[in-house]
Order: C-alpha cells, then sequence, then structure tokens
C-alpha cells in the first residue's frame, strides 16, 4: 500500500481461495482472506525486502507477512514449497476466479445473500 515493499511473481498460480476461518477475518478484518497457492512459482523482491515481518499464531499454522511502514500484506515466503500471496496486493489485474471458499462453517453472519446490498462505484454521497 505505502510502496515500501515491491516484488513479481514469476510463474502460475495453483489455486485462489476465499478463507473463511476466523483467523483469517480476524487477520484481514473482513469476511475472509483471498489468497493465491503456488508450489512452483517464484518470488523476486525488487525493494523493501527488510520491511516485511511475519507474525506466526502460536499453536497454530496461521502465519501473516506484511509490511512494516503500513502493514499491509504482503507474500509469505515461509512455507517451505509454497507461495502464498494476498490477491490484494497484487498491482498487476488477475484472470483467475477463486478456486473454492473454505471454513464456510465458520461465514460471518453478515456474509450471506449480498447480491441485494446496493452497489457504489465509488464513495456514495451523504444523503
Amino acid at each position: 500500500m505505502c510502496g515500501a515493499v515491491k516484488f513479481e511473481v514469476h510463474g502460475d498460480f495453483d489455486s485462489f481461495y476465499l478463507c473463511h476461518c476466523r483467523y483469517c477475518q480476524k487477520d484481514t478484518g473482513s469476511a475472509h482472506a483471498a489468497n493465491l497457492f503456488s508450489q512452483s512459482a517464484r518470488l523476486v523482491w525488487l525493494a523493501g525486502e527488510e520491511a516485511v515481518a511475519s507474525f506466526t499464531l502460536p499453536g497454530t499454522r496461521h502465519q501473516k507477512c506484511f509490511c512494516r511502514t503500513c502493514g499491509s500484506a504482503v507474500p509469505n515466503t515461509h512455507i517451505p514449497g509454497l507461495l502464498v500471496v494476498p490477491a490484494g496486493c497484487l498491482d498487476s489485474e488477475l484472470s483467475r476466479v477463486p478456486t473454492a471458499h473454505l471454513f464456510t462453517s465458520s461465514r460471518a453472519a453478515w456474509d450471506h445473500a449480498l447480491g441485494d446490498v446496493p452497489e457504489f462505484s465509488g464513495l456514495p454521497k451523504a444523503t
């Protein structure tokens, strides 16, 4: 978000999951995390690798990597043989659609039947 961390991904993603587990809800502050996974793609840091921090929730495998400057999510390279990239941190367009929703038994109560919620292309005007 702040531009301190820059990277490129070389290769393809294997899957794109929307995870609704409670951990992902807490670390995104939203209904779910949207992460891309690859066992073969390679991450190349262009700038700011030293600005990347990670947090692992004790007693779990749940881990988040983030920029120390602004806190935004960045790719996770700490899982051997797996690259995990938060979809929202990419600057390029992503043509891939999600592979699946995970942990839907933990789905937020307000994350159902959203098709009828009004949509705005930007911030709505104050009434």
